[in-house]
């Protein structure tokens, strides 16, 4: 059916797309000393990431494509933020260590998952405040960076507490991958031909 095919062409994978694509002019923008344009584009970014989920729930227009786009476009601008503030700021390190292990470790969850044939851990609340703990750290950051000032004692609070959160993220969505993959119930299954067929439609 026509309209079941285009399911997948809506505003929240759209938003999810745009922002991957927002992802180069950020680095860009920033490793050359622009801070204003990288500072709106990472706004921007976050609000496309606050705006799909209110989307999706509101206008019905969930999709199976969308729980992995979502995650996906998280991580993806997670690591560009991390990586080029790190470049910059080498007490970074640390957090971005922290970063790659919890995310290395989704990523390596969410590959076994789709090999089973399972649906990957949708996002969670615990997730998206580990997500706008993130933004919260390194857009002040960038409007240090901005205004050419840096405080190491609040910049490590930041990092601290947001460190905390992912962790205590990952040990949470761990409890879910262990759930579904022991699943048979239908929700928790996914159908990975039919995804590809919306997709390519």
């Amino acid at each position: 059916m026509p309209k079941e095919k285009s399911k997948n062409l809506n505003i929240p994978n759209a938003l999810s797309v745009l922002r991957i694509l927002l992802i180069i002019p950020f680095m860009i923008c920033y490793l050359r000393d622009y801070m204003t344009a990288a500072v709106v584009v990472l706004i921007l970014s976050g609000i496309s990431d606050a705006l799909d989920g209110f989307v999706a729930r509101h206008f019905n227009q969930r999709t199976q494509l969308g729980q992995m786009l979502d995650p996906i476009s998280d991580k993806l601008t997670q690591a560009a933020v991390a990586v080029s503030l790190a470049i910059r700021h080498p007490v970074l390190l640390p957090f971005l260590l922290v970063f790659i292990f919890k995310e290395g470790i989704m990523l390596a969850a969410g590959g076994i998952l789709l090999r089973r044939r399972k649906r990957p851990c949708a996002a969670r609340w615990y997730g998206k405040v580990a997500t706008v703990l993130f933004y919260i750290t390194f857009v002040s950051i960038l409007l240090m960076d901005l205004l050419s000032v840096y405080y190491d004692v609040p910049v490590l609070v930041l990092l601290t507490v947001t460190c905390v959160m992912m962790v205590f993220a990952l040990v949470m969505y761990a409890r879910e991958f262990f759930r579904i993959l022991k699943s048979t119930a239908p929700e928790d299954q996914l159908d990975l031909d039919e995804v590809m067929d919306k997709h390519r439609t």
